[in-house]
């Protein structure tokens, strides 16, 4: 493919003298786990999102499942979310014990409607789980609001919105947690597996941070003490020594995210497809660039044969799949007709203007399909 849906080894190749030298002093340190880079990245990713705490992991997937441990969310507990998403968001939920109830999207942001979210609480319902999907901020104040009036949790799942602001306030600092993930997609990625629940609740970070530690205790995670029973899921110490490195040009790189999508509006305007939209509320981050089409199968292969990779995020929705079938106990319209439209275009910040220039014009040579819904 002349122009890659992402391109990891360019963003190594941008960051390299950097990359290399972080590196090269972890492996030096003889330090590899819970040292220095933990503690630091934890305090600089924190103060980049303007949380008060920050507690590093294994994975995005366990910063949901250890939040709701340490909110002692489990066994007959309810928590609802969307179904369109990665599996992980209700992998994470059933992993912690307790149920995912599912409610239907908003077809022009594709996050949670909050709308429905009244109609699904029982007296079972222990949390709310909005997704800030693709980058794109879910309406939080109805979401808040809603959980306050019945004594709910809010966790945001933020595994791709780094960057993202509701109403000038950084995605992930809104309810009671935050749960990221550093999977190497993300626009702030490791070189492998990592995540990171924030919050201003700084007791709720040690107790994260200790049920990641195999529920040792103390804040600075006491050895030898086990006051929970806990997991393993440590962030190391060459994973937040890269993650460092790439925080620092973290807000440039959200920038020239979207300088592409601002070229794929002014160039797309009037293809035969429906582009994503920014609420008046929203800062969108672009993680991805997801455009909608009737015709999306067609189009993804006519991409191809352009040269451009174009992937689809995700055709099988949550409630679809063979593991977590029965899960939705109402229909879910808008989600499956994403489910069947929703291509996303390459927005990685590496991407020359000749590069798209040609996704540009591919799209723009369709021909007249039927565009998506909305």
């Amino acid at each position: 493919m002349e122009v890659p849906c992402i391109d990891l080894a360019a963003g190594y190749l941008e960051l390299k003298p950097e990359l290399d030298e972080a590196v090269e002093r972890v492996l030096a340190s003889g330090s590899y786990v819970l040292s220095e880079n933990v503690d630091a990245f934890e305090a600089e990713f924190a103060g980049w999102l303007g949380a008060a705490a920050a507690a590093a992991v294994g994975s995005g997937t366990d910063a949901i499942y250890l939040t709701l441990r340490a909110l002692e969310i489990g066994a007959g507990d309810e928590v609802i979310t969307v179904s369109h998403t990665a599996v992980n968001t209700a992998m994470a939920v059933l992993k912690a014990g307790a149920t995912p109830v599912f409610v239907d999207i908003d077809p022009e942001t594709l996050g949670m409607d909050p709308r429905l979210l009244e109609a699904a609480v029982t007296d079972s319902t222990r949390a709310i789980m909005p997704v800030h999907l693709y980058g794109h901020p879910v309406d939080m104040d109805p979401v808040v609001k809603l959980a306050d009036d019945y004594g709910l949790a809010v966790i945001e799942d933020c595994a791709q919105a780094h960057g993202a602001f509701y109403r000038g306030r950084a995605a992930g600092t809104i309810g009671k947690a935050g749960c990221f993930s550093f999977y190497p997609t993300k626009n702030l990625g490791a070189c492998g597996d990592g995540g990171s629940v924030v919050t201003n609740d700084p007791d709720l970070a040690a107790r994260i941070r200790s049920l990641a530690n195999c529920g040792q205790g103390g804040e600075g995670r006491e050895r030898r003490r086990n006051v929970f029973r806990g997991d393993v899921s440590r962030l190391d110490e060459l994973q937040a020594a890269i993650l460092r490195v790439k925080l620092r040009r973290l807000s440039q790189q959200v920038r020239r995210r979207r300088e592409i999508a601002a070229f794929y509006r002014r160039e797309l305007t009037g293809a035969a497809v429906a582009l994503p939209v920014e609420k008046d509320w929203a800062r969108h981050s672009y993680h991805l660039y997801v455009i909608r089409s009737k015709e999306r199968d067609r189009l993804k292969r006519h991409l191809a044969a352009a040269g451009v990779e174009a992937l689809v995020h995700y055709p099988v929705p949550a409630h679809r799949q063979p593991a977590y079938a029965g899960l939705a106990r109402a229909p879910l319209p808008e989600t499956e007709a994403a489910a069947t439209e929703v291509l996303s275009l390459p927005v990685f910040p590496q991407l020359t203007k000749t590069q798209l220039d040609r996704v540009a014009a591919a799209v723009g040579s369709l021909g007249q399909t039927e565009p998506g819904s909305p």
